[in-house]
């Protein structure tokens, strides 16, 4: 059994900097025809000369593949007009981060009033440059993602032709507002497809599981099925793939992220097949999201087959989801 999919594409992806970037960036490049990049280095990424800095980078250890990586722009509440309208060639989007919620976002929103975030979501909303938000509170950790969803709803009634972007989404909650607002749309992530909170810490805690948004209950990971497997024009593929180094994540204190890059497409071909929805592959991880960007990426076909992949223990030091574990499609070709 055989399945090809053409120019797939992550938008949501951590590719960090320095030895990190040379080690999992080529494993993104090799698969995909490209990725949206997010901003979240330190520092973060702030204006156009670190924008093309970044890029050259990330072009520099990807040189033998054909890979774009769209980049984004990390969100302070006082961009103005001039400013994007400079960049808006740089980047496809901008990524609003809630301070110190995540890796890296200590440099992030702390005011949620439309007051504070007017200047710059007016000016995208002129420029058309579309909005991704990782959307969480403080709160409890199960009920951060669901606390956020009145940002949302007041960003999304204020600013109706604004695309916003609700990045890698957890919970029926998240789903039900999708469905309410126009300019809503979605990631979803393979991990959040995958697993629920018993995976990470109902037995022996699994560090490498460990992400944020924390994985949900039964249910949320159902609503996530229904529209990933449907290839709901409102939702596409954002891996949220994250690496940590083995020493950050098997430590007390262990940092948030899943690496999933590597086996991505594999994993999704088996539990969309397991599903019975292969077919809706192609939407879910590029037609869907060529529409929301309104992007033409290179021209990649990926073939996979369905036999055992025997996943690697590690990535140099970066252990990848289902380590050591086997999987039942592989990567077979890529032209």
């Amino acid at each position: 059994m055989q399945l090809t999919l053409s120019s797939p594409l992550d938008m949501h992806l951590h590719l960090r900097d320095g030895k990190m970037l040379e080690i999992v960036a080529p494993l993104s490049a090799k698969e995909f025809a490209g990725a949206l990049v997010m901003p979240n280095l330190v520092p973060p990424v702030t204006s156009k000369e670190m924008v093309q800095s970044y890029k050259e980078r990330i072009l520099q250890v990807c040189k033998d593949d054909r890979f774009t990586p769209y980049m984004s722009l990390f969100f302070l509440p006082e961009y103005d007009y001039e400013f994007l309208q400079e960049l808006k060639d740089t980047i496809l989007a901008i990524k609003l981060y809630p301070a110190g919620i995540t890796t890296n976002s200590e440099g992030g929103v702390d005011n949620f009033s439309l007051e504070a975030l007017a200047p710059t979501l007016e000016a995208m909303n002129e420029l058309g440059i579309p909005l991704c938000v990782h959307g969480e509170t403080n709160g409890f950790v199960m009920d951060r993602e669901a606390e956020f969803i009145p940002i949302y709803e007041r960003i999304a009634k204020r600013f109706p032709e604004l695309k916003i972007i609700m990045e890698h989404i957890t919970t029926k909650e998240a789903v039900d507002a999708l469905m309410r607002f126009e300019n809503l749309y979605a990631t979803i992530t393979l991990h959040h497809l995958h697993i629920t909170l018993d995976d990470v810490a109902g037995g022996l805690l699994r560090p490498h599981l460990f992400c944020k948004p924390i994985a949900k209950r039964p249910e949320d990971r159902m609503a996530l099925r229904k529209v990933a497997f449907m290839a709901h024009e409102k939702v596409m593929f954002g891996s949220d793939s994250a690496p940590h180094p083995r020493d950050k994540k098997e430590a007390p204190g262990c940092a948030a992220g899943i690496f999933t890059a590597p086996v991505a497409l594999s994993a999704l071909a088996q539990i969309f097949e397991e599903a019975g929805v292969l077919e809706n592959l192609q939407k879910f991880v590029s037609d869907n999201a060529q529409k929301i960007y309104n992007i033409t990426p290179p021209k990649k076909e990926v073939r996979l087959v369905k036999e055992p992949f025997e996943v690697p223990a590690s990535y140099a030091d970066v252990v990848p989801m289902f380590a050591g574990q086997e999987l039942k499609w592989r990567v077979e070709s890529v032209l």
